[in-house]
């Protein structure tokens, strides 16, 4: 399993990397994993100003659907418009290709509660 170097983590197993002065958002290899084939992604909150830990959005898998939680406070600038037709690229390519949204960060400093790629694979086991 892989845990990318430099992004950052959440306990709710979604990651963020820094693109300049915005940020990219998804869910974890582990995550996708859990829920298995991720058949639907459903984010309705671009151009909305979200807290930390708020749900911007949800994944819906075979067996199950699960909510997005935020990483850092922000606004949601946009969605990764290839799932809509390509769900399965999260399963495929859960850092790459299956980037869910990109957003703004209100405070990076809020970054440094996150966990680093080390605390994160302590935290699943790995």
């Amino acid at each position: 399993m892989q845990f990318p170097d430099n992004l950052k983590y959440t306990k709710d197993h979604e990651w963020i990397k820094m693109d300049g002065e915005n940020a990219i958002v998804g869910i974890t290899e582990f995550a996708q994993r859990e829920l298995g084939d991720i058949v639907y992604v459903d984010i309705n909150t671009v151009g909305k100003q979200l807290a930390a830990n708020e749900i911007f959005g949800t994944v819906e898998a075979v067996k199950t659907v699960s909510d997005l939680y935020l990483p850092v406070s922000g606004s949601i600038l946009e969605v990764n418009a290839s799932l809509e037709s390509n769900p399965e690229f999260i399963n495929q390519d859960p850092y790459g290709n299956g980037w869910m949204m990109k957003m703004t960060i209100d405070n990076v400093s809020e970054l440094d509660g996150l966990l680093s790629a080390a605390a994160y694979k302590d935290l699943v086991g790995e």
